[in-house]
Formats: C-alpha cells, structure tokens, sequence
C-alpha cells in the first residue's frame, strides 16, 4: 500500500473508534468466510446427490445388461439370479431417488434460502460504507471552516454544514449499529438453522445404508441358492460325463 502523508476531504477527527472498526471487520468477515462455505457445500450436495443417482441407474442398467445375456435363455436358475438382481436393483433406485428428493427439500433447498441473505447483507455493508464516506466527507468540512477566522460567512458556512452533518452522522450511526447487532445474531444462528437440515441428511443416508445392506444379503442369499444350484448341476453332469467315459474304457479294455 502507497503511503499518503494528506489526505484530502479526511477529516481530523476519529470519528468511528478503531475497536468499533476492528469489531465490524471482525464479524463481516466471519459472515463472508460463512457465505463461501454456504456456497461450497450447496455445491458438494448437487454433486453427492447427482453422483447418488448416477450410481443406481448404472446398477440398473447392468442388471439390465444382464437380462438381455444369451445365458439367460439357457439356464432357467441363472434367469432367477439376474431377475432377483434386477428387481433389487430398481427398487434401489427408486429408493434412492426417494432420499435424493428428501436430501433436496431438507438440505439444499434450506441451504439456496440461507445464501438468499447474502446478497442483501452485502448491500447493506456497501450503503454502511458510502454513509461513512459521506459523514467523513462533511465531517472534514466542518473541521476546515472552524479552522478558519470566524468571520460572518464563515460562520454562516459552518453553521450550514453542521446542519448538513447532523443527519448523515445519525445514519451512518444508526445503520452501523443496526449490522454490529445483526450480523453476530446471524452468524450465531446459523447452528440452529442447520441442525435439522444435517440430521435429516444423516437419517436419509442411514435408511438408505440400511435397506441396501437388507436386501444385499436377501440378494446374495437368492443368488448364492441359485449359483449352488448351478455348481451342483455341472458338477452332476460332470460326474455322469466321467463315469461313461469310465465304461467306455472298461468296455473297450
């Protein structure tokens, strides 16, 4: 930064205290480093519940795959394996879609109406600042003219722009106290407002968990019946194969 020994239309005066300043700096940029996170993790859950529903219609589409192999018009069992895979598969799907609808009402769309208080926020720290500028502004104004010899004009002239300074000073006031006020209560609540949101992801995610792991087991329990059925059936056919070619030997010798 440039270092600037006069500053023009700067008024002498401290007229906002450094630990008032400091304060104010100190709570805008908690809410500025909260408005980043917001937007971060609204964009993290369109990805999570984009890459959810990604994964399940892949499922689908394997067991789907699976139903069209040639195989399954040969082997009645392996037809009851791929179709119990398939009817699992959809009805992951669909309950899958069931948690991402219940992830966007109760997570993301809270989350879009919390960052709606950004932009509004953000407006009232640029109005803050131009009312400080114009206090500062009149303020110097004030200060030049009671610098100045008191003659009659210059009387006039200060009288006229303490006139002017009296309002802008008590809306500069009043509008930095009103965010010194607000923005730690909004800041603080922000536990509050997102509790429910985090504890319906976290039910939403276990009750989906909890059905897959149910019905994976039932899957592999139908399909390893169904596999064991197929081993048995080859290793049958297998063992007849070699006892008729253990005859043939027989008769041959």
């Amino acid at each position: 930064m440039s270092w600037i020994p006069f500053k023009i239309g700067q008024p002498k005066k401290q007229i906002v205290p450094k630990t008032v300043e400091r304060d104010f700096e100190r709570e805008y940029g908690k809410l500025q480093q909260l408005e980043e996170q917001t937007k971060r993790l609204q964009k993290d859950m369109r990805k999570s519940t984009d890459a959810d529903l990604a994964m399940s219609k892949s499922a689908v589409k394997i067991s789907l795959d699976l139903l069209s192999n040639p195989l399954c018009e040969q082997d009645q069992d392996f037809l009851n394996m791929v179709t119990a895979l398939d009817t699992a598969m959809k009805r992951m799907d669909a309950f899958n879609q069931e948690k991402v609808n219940q992830i966007q009402k109760t997570v993301i769309e809270p989350l879009k109406k919390f960052g709606s208080v950004f932009p509004s926020l953000n407006m009232a720290v640029k109005r803050r600042e131009q009312a400080l500028q114009d206090y500062r502004r009149l303020q110097a104004k004030v200060e030049k003219y009671e610098e100045k010899e008191k003659t009659g004009p210059v009387l006039a002239k200060l009288h006229q722009a303490r006139e002017e300074l009296r309002p802008v000073r008590d809306d500069f006031e009043a509008k930095n106290k009103q965010l010194l006020d607000e923005m730690p209560r909004f800041y603080n609540s922000r536990l509050d407002y997102f509790q429910p949101s985090f504890e319906s992801l976290i039910r939403a995610q276990a009750a989906f968990l909890l059905w897959c792991l149910c019905r994976r087991h039932r899957t592999i329990l139908v399909s390893g019946l169904a596999f064991l059925g197929l081993q048995l059936r080859w290793w049958s056919g297998l063992g007849r194969s070699c006892t008729t070619q253990k005859c043939t030997r027989s008769l041959e010798t």
